[in-house]
């Protein structure tokens, strides 16, 4: 049986938000910046892959299917790829891993050495592992000059958030962040309509989600008589990553991650890069100033059941003071008067409603579809459509990060967007842990009225993970 790991000894990692930029994860001098030769847009974009299974599949078939090249594949879990092929595109997924093989791709279980070895033929790296092992591998592509797409939520925390997107804006790389909704149509009309003043001023919104569909609320594994044997196929060292080193137990992976305040976010965490993203976008809510959560069954190592949330968002340009719901764990909002309930309900497992002065607009997860009531505001909006102002994207979110690579610019969700919608729902997660109402200073990335929950902003690092 294996035995608990003590933690390794800790040291902070950034001394200052200021000097951030500059510091990196085992930099590799010799190896050029990715952008010193940008492609063509007629080019094959040579991509690599961190995180293969599970998640990774619904990146590796669409940007397959765009006939790009896979030159690596890196994963800590073999039977998770394995696995992978019940997944949905699950056939076709096993069938371009083992094409790429063939083709000459290269297997790692350790990006680190992946980067080191193929850093300097990559276009591009897919980032879809657990959400505490994003940083590190996306911070170290940057810093090498290598395009990044990375799953929601960007980061594991608020600090990581701003120091990747400051990095990557330094570094001029392409980047995106995987709330695939964004590249819809629902979430540009949205943002146009509300705009035109179809709904009048906005002064509440709710999101909710019937996630968690994962244990939460648990408590620690007990391994006072012993941990389960690693799988071997795992290397748990490298799944652990930065993460304080622990016995492996099946109460932590795969998928159940999420959970664990150590690995990943909760429900908050996982969903409001998605179900948020239409609120934050038309709205233009950026950072509340303050954030306040109930939760039930709310401890230091996991997420709780179930959430109730409540942002406060400032006055901002012509648009009103917005209090902002999330609701997680299958809660829902009440129905304003003539919306039918079960609308909250049939259209999706989560969704967002606007309540305006003139009317309400409901979204599904994804922002795939948006709906105004009362019908006879719908039927008005639909004859005297506001104009399409904002670029609409051709494809898939995937696509439109490989079509910025080729072509230039950026994609729709970079990252100077994308930390600040990820650092939105980590801030319910700051007020969950700290069982009260915080306030918020945006510009000084700090919980004024409660210092200690300032710890829950950021992290340390272990040694030989990051290096200045």
């Amino acid at each position: 049986m294996a035995k608990d790991t003590p933690n390794v000894n800790r040291r902070s990692f950034i001394k200052s938000a200021a000097g951030a930029s500059a510091l990196g994860l085992v930099s590799f001098p010799h190896i050029m910046s990715a952008q010193a030769g940008k492609p063509s847009a007629n080019d094959k974009l040579n991509i690599a892959f961190v995180g293969v299974g599970g998640k990774g599949v619904s990146s590796i078939v669409p940007i397959s299917r765009l006939g790009h090249n896979i030159i690596a594949l890196c994963d800590v879990d073999q039977k998770r790829v394995q696995d992978s092929k019940k997944k949905r595109d699950g056939e076709e997924f096993m069938r371009v891993i083992e094409d790429a093989a063939t083709r000459g791709a290269k297997w790692y279980k350790d990006y680190r050495k992946m980067f080191e070895e193929l850093g300097d033929k990559m276009d591009g790296v897919v980032i879809s592992t657990p959400d505490h092992m994003h940083f590190p591998i996306a911070l170290s592509a940057v810093n090498l000059g290598i395009n990044v797409y990375c799953e929601k939520p960007l980061t594991h925390t608020v600090e990581e958030a701003r120091i990747l997107a400051k990095a990557a804006r330094k570094k001029g790389v392409v980047t995106q962040m995987g709330n695939q909704g964004h590249s819809n149509e629902g979430v540009r009309l949205a943002k146009e309509w509300i705009a035109a003043g179809a709904l009048g001023q906005i002064h509440e919104v709710y999101s909710w989600t019937n996630r968690p569909v994962w244990p939460q609320g648990l408590k620690k594994p007990d391994h006072s008589k012993g941990a389960p044997d690693v799988p071997k196929d795992l290397d748990w060292d490298l799944w652990l990553g930065i993460a304080d080193k622990r016995a492996y137990d099946p109460a932590y992976m795969p998928f159940k991650w999420r959970a664990w305040w150590d690995f990943g976010c909760g429900a908050v965490g996982d969903m409001a890069c998605h179900v948020m993203d239409a609120a934050f976008y038309s709205l233009n809510l950026g950072l509340p100033d303050s954030v306040e959560a109930l939760a039930t069954s709310v401890n230091d190592h996991c997420a709780p059941n179930a959430s109730a949330i409540t942002y406060k968002f400032p006055k901002r340009g012509k648009f009103d003071p917005v209090t902002y719901h999330w609701l997680d764990g299958g809660m829902l909002p009440p129905a304003p008067k003539g919306l039918p309930h079960e609308l909250l309900t049939k259209r999706d497992n989560s969704g967002t409603l606007f309540i305006g002065e003139e009317g309400y607009l409901l979204a599904d997860t994804y922002t795939k579809s948006i709906r105004v009531f009362p019908d006879e505001r719908f039927d008005e909006i639909k004859k005297n459509r506001p104009p399409k102002t904002i670029k609409r994207i051709k494809g898939t979110h995937q696509g439109d990060w490989l079509n910025a690579i080729s072509t230039g610019g950026q994609a729709c969700s970079h990252w100077d967007y994308a930390s600040e919608l990820t650092e939105l729902g980590l801030l319910g997660n700051v007020a969950i842990r700290s069982k009260a109402k915080i306030k918020y200073d945006a510009k000084k990335m700090k919980v004024t009225n409660i210092p200690e929950a300032n710890k829950f902003l950021k992290k340390e690092y272990p040694d030989g993970w990051i290096l200045s």
